[in-house]
């Protein structure tokens, strides 16, 4: 419909104007993206759009391996324990749903969820065994989108991880996969303690793998990696990283630089949030800090 007080042509919505830059439809994901930062450019999309639209099709190519908690890292009850024993534990942490096992990591009985402690100072004679509720157990390969997909049909929050050969290897929730579309989702139970801004994951095809929180201080990393990098500059990693790209990177683009890959695991239009680095064979170092053209 025309503006009958401007007089004017008739203004187009959202839909009509991208409709107009996808003329010819794109060949493939490369084009699509390039296609919508032009958009973003024409004030048609904002930042907070490209970004969340990135995310969604980084989802479709990362696998349950690439965002979960390793099992070294994984906050569980023991049902051997007393309440009085664990309890602390979930008070400390802070989180609402825990893994349940019996005497081993690999024996997953359950997930109590902590508001379910409550029924342990109301009832008489309390069994945590009647509070668990099913665990749900996904393979390592597991693509994201699928696994978010399941969480939504199922209204479930929380799945175990397994390798191969059934062992268990993590665990992965569904604010985990939400965070990769949308940024981090904070709450007042979050915490950033320096521990966790380093952690190791699977193994990758030259070493271990380490996922590295942007805001990690380059002081630390040197000490964890023995690396030399200057922190005269840049204080964080995030930083470093943004600097040798001359922009914000985005996610799944990669430098290497002190035998070291860093790739982009989670970003928005402003900032680097996560990373995960592994080293490079002797050969591929010997040609690193390089800045891939793009």
């Amino acid at each position: 419909m025309s503006d009958p007080l401007s007089g004017g042509e008739p203004k187009r919505s959202l839909l009509e104007r991208l409709s107009s830059m996808l003329v010819r439809a794109p060949d493939d994901r490369s084009q699509l993206l390039n296609l919508l930062r032009q958009a973003h450019e024409r004030d048609l999309l904002d930042a907070d759009a490209i970004s969340m639209i990135e995310g969604v099709m980084q989802v479709s190519d990362l696998a349950v391996r690439d965002l979960m908690v390793p099992r070294s890292q994984m906050g569980v009850i023991d049902i051997t324990q007393s309440p009085a024993e664990f309890i602390p534990h979930v008070v400390a942490t802070a989180h609402s749903r825990f893994p349940v096992v019996d005497g081993d990591r690999d024996n997953v009985i359950g997930i109590l969820h902590a508001k379910d402690l409550l029924r342990l100072y109301t009832d008489e004679h309390p069994d945590v065994r009647d509070l668990l509720r099913p665990a749900v157990f996904v393979p390592e390969s597991k693509r994201l989108n699928v696994l978010l997909r399941d969480f939504r049909g199922k209204h479930n929050h929380i799945a175990i991880v397994v390798d191969e050969y059934g062992g268990v290897a993590g665990l992965i929730t569904i604010e985990d996969v939400l965070e990769q579309i949308v940024g981090d989702i904070e709450d007042e139970f979050d915490f950033d303690e320096a521990s966790d801004h380093i952690v190791a994951t699977e193994p990758g095809v030259h070493g271990p793998r380490y996922r590295v929180r942007a805001l990690t201080e380059i002081e630390q990393f040197n000490q964890s990696f023995g690396t030399h990098f200057s922190d005269e500059d840049f204080d964080t990693v995030g930083g470093l990283i943004t600097d040798q790209f001359g922009r914000v990177p985005r996610r799944g683009e990669h430098v290497d630089l002190e035998g070291l890959r860093f790739e982009v695991l989670r970003a928005d239009a402003r900032q680097v949030d996560l990373l995960t680095v592994e080293r490079l064979p002797a050969t591929a170092a010997d040609g690193a800090d390089r800045v891939p053209a793009g």
